[in-house]
């Protein structure tokens, strides 16, 4: 592996984002180095189809692009290996996306890209390190004046950029591939790692909340397919016997962005990042403002869900950590001689589009939702595997943030690593 060191002899580039550069490095304007690349796609002389994303380019099935007819495509740019695409649209919302990528190969592409093709092809790769630096530096929305939509080719080819002497070029392009190829890989187990813990939580909190604490308990068939067999001293009960229903109500336009009173108005969103337990949320209210607008108010202890549209989709729950207003895409679940942690963890294991009342809008059905059947162990039994799940959950997820830090960390370092060996801070030997 290639080592770095800092150069000796250094120069101001007269580019602030990038400060000093080596002495042997020249400063150019991008046109100089680069030209547009227009060339429509006619009659469909290509298919091969790619997109953007994630700072990657990539193959799209062009049979299956979210029901654009063939004909859509005859309008797209043809572009080829080497040639670097910019997507410098939706400038004033996405402050989150990658905007650069380099093409491996010939395809088409949506010509609402911008699209790049460097005059000497040599150069083609650490173009792209050096954009796409200047683009993890944010820099594309510094440029122009007031609040962009996007940019166009004759604001980007102004843009200054620095050329290391040929050979140093192709010796920073092999360190980086190399380098963020081996961070990549670290960081994809890491993401792997994630999702394996996340199936593993989900997968104990099931076999728990449905199986109880004892492998050697006597078990009977519970007669409902998605619990299959419980333990033999459990019942069933229906949803109706042990909760009541509070539809989410808390909302009025002149309260939005409200903070002061004592009861939080707790939103889909808000159920989302709770975790376990919601004791805030960002907007709050006083009893008389819920009283006055006739808002339902959810007792401590109550389970929250979203009841409507893709939220619901993703079956967040969360315990009320107090008393709380639930807006219109909200519903709660209100435990009746039934443990509200133990309720929390078996609610996980419900999949809310089972009672999707079949609208245009997937909306939970109240009349299915009460007929639920759910097993249901004494109290104490109920409360032995919330202490169980809360202590096995807290493991996992402690291990979760781990692997989050390490993604973090690793980002951040590739992140460094590109901006300082594609402007001359690191000198790759």
């Amino acid at each position: 592996m290639s080592n770095t060191v800092q150069h000796t002899n250094m120069k101001d580039s007269g580019i602030k984002w990038i400060g000093e550069i080596p002495a042997s490095w020249n400063v150019r304007t991008l046109y100089q180095l680069v030209t547009r690349v227009n060339n429509k796609n006619s009659d469909l002389a290509e298919q091969n189809l790619l997109s953007l994303s994630y700072g990657k380019i990539k193959r799209k099935d062009i049979n299956t692009n979210d029901g654009l007819l063939p004909a859509s495509f005859d309008g797209y740019n043809i572009i080829e290996a080497g040639d670097i695409v910019l997507r410098l649209t939706d400038l004033q919302n996405d402050h989150t996306s990658l905007r650069v990528g380099h093409a491996t190969e010939r395809g088409i592409i949506t010509s609402a890209y911008t699209t790049l093709r460097p005059i000497d092809p040599a150069h083609s790769r650490y173009l792209y390190y050096l954009i796409h630096a200047f683009d993890l530096k944010k820099g594309f929305y510094g440029m122009g004046s007031g609040v962009r939509q996007g940019l166009n080719y004759d604001e980007v080819k102004e843009l200054r950029v620095v050329i290391p002497p040929q050979e140093e070029q192709a010796t920073i392009v092999t360190f980086l591939d190399k380098q963020c190829e081996d961070i990549d890989t670290v960081i994809e187990e890491a993401k792997s790692s994630i999702d394996e813990y996340k199936q593993w939580k989900a997968s104990i909190i099931f076999e728990t909340a449905t199986k109880g604490l004892n492998p050697n308990a006597e078990m009977k068939d519970s007669g409902i397919r998605w619990i299959g067999k419980m333990p033999s001293s459990w019942s069933i009960h229906r949803i109706r016997m042990n909760y009541s229903i509070i539809s989410g109500n808390g909302f009025a336009p002149v309260l939005q962005g409200v903070t002061e009173g004592d009861l939080p108005v707790c939103k889909a969103s808000d159920i989302g990042i709770a975790g376990k337990v919601l004791i805030s949320a960002a907007n709050y209210i006083s009893y008389e403002t819920a009283n006055e607008n006739r808002f339902n108010i959810v007792p401590a202890g109550s389970i929250i869900f979203a009841k409507i549209g893709e939220a619901m989709k993703k079956n967040n729950r969360a315990i009320c950590g107090v008393p709380c207003c639930i807006d219109n895409n909200c519903q709660a679940l209100v435990p009746e001689g039934i443990d509200s942690s133990y309720s929390y963890y078996l609610l996980r294991c419900i999949d809310m589009a089972w009672f999707d009342n079949a609208g245009t809008i997937p909306c939970i059905s109240n009349s299915k939702l009460k007929d639920c059947h759910i097993p249901f162990p004494t109290i104490q039994e109920q409360e032995e595997i919330a202490e169980f799940l809360d202590y096995k959950c807290l493991e996992i997820d402690s291990l979760v943030r781990e692997k989050q830090e390490l993604i973090s960390s690793l980002e951040a370092y590739k992140r460094s690593l590109i901006y300082e060996t594609v402007t001359g801070k690191r000198k790759v030997v």
